[in-house]
């Protein structure tokens, strides 16, 4: 969630870091009938004074959004032509007007959750302001940055080691150091109290009366620690959403409006992003990304339909869902409830497959009209489309596949033996004689995900649920910790089914009590509350999949997590994936075709997991069973050209493909998974693909060509 400068003002203001007098200004403020009273308000707001449009993008200085002002009357002509400003294609909701700072130095500081090296991160800089990235180009030594461990928080060292940064003489320093070191320290409480995943203040300024001044402020609040404290949603501004945006976050929607004519509601971000690519390099852009989720209830289904048929932009609706442990029955129940026994307004396609879908699309048969169209194959699917909305001319899926001979034969990659010494060395273990544990056995979710392990052969032998020691579920006996439980059984696996308010701590609660595999469900975990936990568990012996996971599963033997169990077959292929169901699209069509698994494992479509795709590689390449590596990434961070190179590197000399979803995305948009997201500069998803393919990864373009290249990479 991010805050325009006044919130984000404010809440500094509220953690005791200084900034300038403010007041927030809407358009009806500038009306005859309230503009004595804005004035009133002024009064303690002496000028000159600088008015500034809040908006949720940068460059609104360059563009003119920032005024200078010395009296009322420019105050309100200025006013009303920031108004009807536009800033990166949104008209300007609200404005700031607040005291100028008399500005001796700019400075630059912020506090960041730094991705990559999975810790906050304190940065300062010698020179700050609009240019600060231009003066680091010039003075690449002006930032320095200084990572923080996560448990021991920020301490001493850290502030000052910022502050003699700064190049003040040795008077000014003694001066200045009391203000900047509290200044500090209250954002980094700011930091931690509101879950920010970026606090960010430039410039920094040191006033003509010798204060230090927070003069601009960014901040970023985790959405996940937002909704676990409601209070922080009090920022969270609709002004600056469309209506189809506001509606959506109110169903608990995922949804991003893009520039095209086809509608797209999908269940999984994961097959979300890749529908929305298979879209666009057909020739159908898509109007939207919409990600229904795991519920798909009726109050989602209703605000999704309206969404979409209410576009005029949309001229057609793909809909397309994978039943996992989602039912499309269930699906296509709300779909045509919310339908209300009406055909839809314009052209609907439905794609329905996986579990429910027949029963689903026999309830859709008797929507009356001709606009309702019901298919259990995505490409015909796609064929229907393109009857119905004339399709333009595709875009380039971009690299693509190359053979396994030429991918491996000059790679100069270390001997096939270092490979052999990983499948001596480092057994995955899991297996039919394997036993689990369920933490929130007692739950809805856990009850349910528990039965249908129990069905596929998994040998769940304990639960656990504090204070409900001595029930019975499922046949199965539920303890109050996990201490207890392992005092009375061997466990091998722990799975996670608790609220994200408390799943970080049941994460601990499992490693303590010396439970090897930790399997964590839960999404929604703060990330702060992530990091604290890789942090504790750097020196356990447990390895933790997840969170935001649906699990692992080795078919014919054991599964853990929510995947659908029936399509999974027994096979070569060991399938790494950041997404749930696209994982059970991909496996459904190489079990159609007979490529069968050597197991699965979802890593988590989080920022910050436990193994990872890497780790998790060099575990699934060390079962003799494997004998091609399948990647299902995601636009952003590196984890699956990093995976693919370090694989070659310790010897691995069977096929790797890679899918990665996303191509298509608008840069900066954050699609469903928290870790989903194309950054800015960081050489985008041609720099992902050319990493892959330098790494000898045979590129699967789009989902039609997973089956057709694996099958190729294993010599059918």
């Amino acid at each position: 969630m991010q805050l325009n400068e006044h919130d984000g003002k404010t809440l500094f203001e509220e953690s005791g870091v200084p900034t300038p007098k403010g007041l927030l200004l809407f358009p009806d403020d500038l009306s005859e009938g309230r503009r004595l009273e804005l004035t009133s308000r002024l009064v303690g707001i002496p000028s000159p004074w600088m008015l500034k449009a809040q908006v949720l993008s940068g460059g609104r200085g360059k563009q003119g959004g920032i005024v200078s002002l010395k009296s009322l009357e420019e105050l309100f002509t200025n006013a009303e032509t920031l108004f009807q400003m536009i800033v990166n294609d949104r008209k300007v909701p609200l404005l700031r007007i607040e005291q100028r700072a008399d500005i001796t130095r700019e400075f630059y500081l912020s506090l960041t959750l730094h991705r990559e090296w999975g810790c906050p991160v304190l940065t300062i800089g010698r020179r700050g302001g609009v240019d600060v990235e231009a003066i680091g180009a010039e003075d690449p030594e002006n930032l320095l940055f200084q990572k923080i461990n996560p448990f021991a928080g920020l301490l001493d060292h850290h502030i000052r080691t910022a502050f003699f940064h700064l190049g003040l003489d040795r008077d000014a320093a003694k001066a200045f150091w009391p203000g900047f070191q509290t200044l500090v320290c209250n954002l980094w409480n700011c930091f931690l109290r509101n879950g920010l995943l970026l606090a960010e203040i430039n410039p920094l300024v040191l006033t003509g009366d010798d204060r230090w001044l927070a003069l601009d402020g960014k901040v970023e609040v985790d959405d996940n620690l937002a909704d676990q404290r409601p209070e922080l949603r009090r920022y969270e501004r609709d002004v600056y959403f469309s209506d189809q945006e506001c509606r959506a976050r109110q169903a608990g929607l995922s949804y991003h409006r893009f520039g095209g004519r086809v509608g797209l509601m999908v269940n999984g971000a994961g097959l979300a992003m890749a529908t929305m690519d298979l879209l666009t390099f057909s020739g159908l852009e898509p109007a939207n990304f919409l990600d229904l989720g795991g519920g798909a209830g009726q109050k989602a289904m209703d605000a999704a339909m309206a969404i979409l048929l209410d576009d005029p932009q949309v001229k057609a609706v793909l809909i397309n869902l994978f039943g996992g442990i989602l039912s499309c029955e269930k699906v296509a129940a709300a779909l045509k409830n919310a339908l209300g026994g009406r055909p839809p307004s314009k052209p609907v396609v439905v794609r329905l497959s996986g579990h429910g879908a027949e029963a689903g699309c026999a309830l859709l048969e008797d929507v009356p009209g001709n606009t309702l169209h019901v298919t259990d194959d995505l490409s015909q699917a796609l064929a229907m489309l393109k009857t119905l909305v004339p399709s333009r001319t595709p875009v380039a899926e971009g690299t693509g596949g190359r053979t396994p001979s030429s991918s491996f034969s000059s790679s100069g990659w270390t001997p096939v033996a270092v490979a052999e010494s990983l499948r001596r060395n480092r057994p995955f273990g899991l297996n039919a004689s394997s036993q689990v544990l369920v933490q929130g056995l007692t739950g809805r979710e856990g009850q349910r995900h528990a039965a249908l392990m129990l069905e596929y052969g998994t040998r769940v032998v304990a639960g656990v649920t504090p204070f409900k020691g001595g029930e019975n579920v499922l046949g199965v006996p539920v303890y109050s910790s996990v201490a207890a439980a392992v005092s009375e059984h061997q466990v091998d696996v722990s799975i996670i089914f608790v609220p994200a308010v408390v799943a970080a701590d049941a994460i601990l609660e499992a490693a303590q009590a010396g439970v090897p595999w930790i399997v964590c469900i839960t999404e929604g975990i703060p990330q702060m509350d992530m990091l604290r936990v890789l942090n504790q568990l750097n020196d356990s012996p447990s390895r933790l999949i997840g969170p935001n996971t649906p699990g692992l599963i080795v078919p014919g033997e054991i599964k853990v997590g929510i995947m659908p169990g029936h399509i999974f077959t027994p096979g070569p292929v060991a399938v790494l994936s950041r997404s749930g169901t696209l994982t059970y699209e991909t496996v459904h069509r190489l079990s159609a075709d007979g490529i069968g698994q050597s197991v699965c494992i979802g890593v988590g479509g989080d920022p910050y997991v436990g193994l990872g795709l890497t780790p998790s590689a060099e575990l699934v390449i060390a079962d003799p069973r494997t004998e091609a590596v399948l990647i299902l990434g995601e636009i952003g961070g590196r984890a699956e050209e990093e995976t693919a190179e370090h694989l070659r590197a310790t010897g691995w000399d069977g096929p790797i493909l890679a899918f990665i979803a996303g191509r298509t995305a608008p840069e900066g948009k954050r699609l469903g998974h928290a870790g989903a997201i194309l950054e800015k500069g960081g050489g985008g998803i041609q720099a992902k693909l050319d990493r892959l393919q330098a790494a000898g990864s045979i590129i699967c373009a789009n989902l039609d060509d997973i089956t057709r290249l694996t099958k190729e990479a294993l010599g059918r």
